[in-house]
């Protein structure tokens, strides 16, 4: 700025105050924090947008520090937020600096962000996803003092963060350690994601847990991902590191519209929708104890290269995925014959549930590939309520509007059946030869339908073959055509061209389903 300019001092200063802004915490806490290969919360946000797409809100806001009136120091708030693009598309983006007082909240008359604040106002209003990197404990103890009194849980509610879903794509990516308020966050996600051996997630740290329980615990046992993601499913995904973590964030993205008010986004394809895999034809045993490898079959259908799946160390007798089918993104429930023969436990219905809102609420169809001998039996299954689970899972597929379409690649029966069908459409299920579908399996079924027949028999265990034989002939995918039970039967080879066809006719019956999606009724 020319020298004449009256308004010099001023902009002068407004320029150092965005350097202190820029310094974050100051160079000795960026450089303890970096050690090990940590990025900044500036780091990230630049590695995650595209090149100089960040534009920053709030960058002045701290503490200053004056003598005489003058400043000499600006605190900055620990929160960097604002507007970018992620592969040329608007987010809304925000994170903790945890330089600054390790990321804990910080209160003024209106928050930036980390517990509710302007970034989520930002993402309702102008309808763009949100992206939350967490690194921060929340609140702390010590504000009872500064304020001189307790509040209410929920000052800073989840108002905002709950209407959020039900419109924009919300990720959460745990960069550090989240307690309290951001692990709450962290959760109140469309999807989420945590990086192995850096990040942890929990309700409330280990000196709680100790003054509570006596249970002396560190932070990586406590919520490290073999805990949240391995073991509660509390997490969806974890990256092996920074780079690969802030990489899922924006192929996530990539498969979902920017608002419920828009289409999912349609990319260019290379793959011919017409290849035939002939591996198809050969995958599925025909014994139908052995198991084999569904995600094969997946590769085998789906556009090259557009798999991504979520959740995949928790509830592993489902299979939930993004793909793409001639460019079109899908959603993909598979069940996994490698896990409890693809029986639907407690875990695995919980997980398909939640993924199955996902696609309804952003509009992506969804295939089913289904291999499901029923509900997970046997008294440790009844004791993880896993009949109530799974019934919330065909509660909600019941619920879903979004085009969806059932191929039956081996077995379909009972209960767990019904939630990989679209009871609320034109309920379209196809099937391949190696199919068997039913009410409740011939094996074992015959036994207690017929028990009496049986055990008057002259040879009991004869007479039971006999009956399973019998029933089997009459269970044929073929009968089924032939009644219009089953609205197609296919070449294994001919799947991919197959859907590829009425996946692109049902994007466009998209158009009239696009805003909010309404949930009715109790949930079980």
């Amino acid at each position: 700025m020319s020298a004449s300019s009256p308004w010099k001092p001023e902009v002068d200063e407004l320029e150092q105050r965005r350097r202190w802004a820029e310094d974050l915490g100051g160079e000795e806490a960026v450089r303890k924090h970096t050690t090990g290969g940590r990025l900044t919360i500036r780091g990230r946000i630049e590695r995650l947008t595209d090149p100089a797409s960040f534009r920053e809100v709030g960058k002045l806001t701290g503490t200053g520090v004056y003598e005489n009136g003058a400043v000499k120091a600006v605190v900055p708030a620990p929160y960097v937020m604002g507007v970018a693009k992620i592969r040329g598309r608007p987010v809304a983006i925000g994170g903790e600096d945890f330089t600054v007082r390790g990321g804990t909240s910080w209160g003024s008359d209106r928050r930036k962000g980390g517990q509710g604040g302007f970034i989520e106002d930002l993402a309702a209003s102008y309808r763009i996803p949100l992206v939350n990197l967490i690194d921060g404990a929340g609140g702390s103890v010590a504000s009872i003092r500064k304020r001189g009194h307790a509040i209410f849980p929920g000052v800073h509610g989840f108002d905002k963060s709950v209407e959020l879903m039900g419109i924009v794509p919300v990720v959460s990516a745990v960069m550090g350690v989240a307690a309290g308020g951001p692990a709450g966050r962290a959760i109140l996600s469309h999807w989420s994601v945590m990086v192995m051996g850096q990040s942890q997630v929990f309700a409330a740290g280990p000196p709680i847990v100790e003054r509570a329980l006596g249970l002396k615990v560190t932070r990586e046992e406590l919520g490290g991902s073999r805990m949240a993601v391995d073991a509660g499913g509390t997490i969806d995904n974890a990256a092996p590191n920074e780079e690969e973590c802030l990489r899922m964030i924006a192929d996530f993205l990539s498969y979902l519209p920017q608002n419920v008010w828009e289409m999912p986004p349609v990319v260019a394809c290379a793959d011919p929708v017409d290849r035939a895999d002939e591996a198809l034809a050969t995958i599925v045993p025909r014994d139908r104890r052995k198991p084999y490898d569904m995600r094969r079959i997946m590769r085998g259908i789906f556009d090259a290269g557009s798999l991504f799946e979520i959740q995949p160390a928790w509830g592993k007798g489902v299979i939930t995925s993004f793909a793409r089918l001639g460019g079109k993104p899908v959603g993909v429930v598979a069940n996994n014959p490698m896990v409890y023969a693809g029986a639907m436990d407690a875990r695995a219905a919980r997980k398909q549930g939640h993924f199955v809102e996902l696609c309804d609420t952003f509009h992506l169809p969804i295939v089913y590939l289904v291999d499901q001998p029923g509900f997970l039996v046997g008294p440790q299954a009844e004791a993880a309520g896993t009949l109530r689970d799974g019934m919330r899972a065909v509660y909600i597929g019941m619920q879903a509007t979004v085009p969806a379409i059932t191929l039956v690649v081996r077995k379909c029966y009972g209960m767990a059946g019904m939630a990989a069908c679209d009871k609320a459409g034109i309920n379209f299920k196809i099937a391949w030869p190696s199919a068997e579908i039913g009410n409740l399996p011939v094996q074992g079924g015959a036994r207690a339908a017929f028990r009496r027949e049986i055990e008057s028999a002259a040879d009991p265990l004869a007479r039971e073959a006999e009956i399973e034989a019998e029933l089997i002939a009459l269970t044929s995918p073929f009968r089924m055509a032939e009644a219009f039970a089953v609205e197609d039967i296919i070449d294994p080879r001919e799947t991919r061209a197959y859907l590829c066809t009425f996946i692109d006719t049902a994007y466009s019956t998209l158009p009239s389903k696009l805003g909010p999606k309404a949930r009715y009724g109790v949930r079980p």
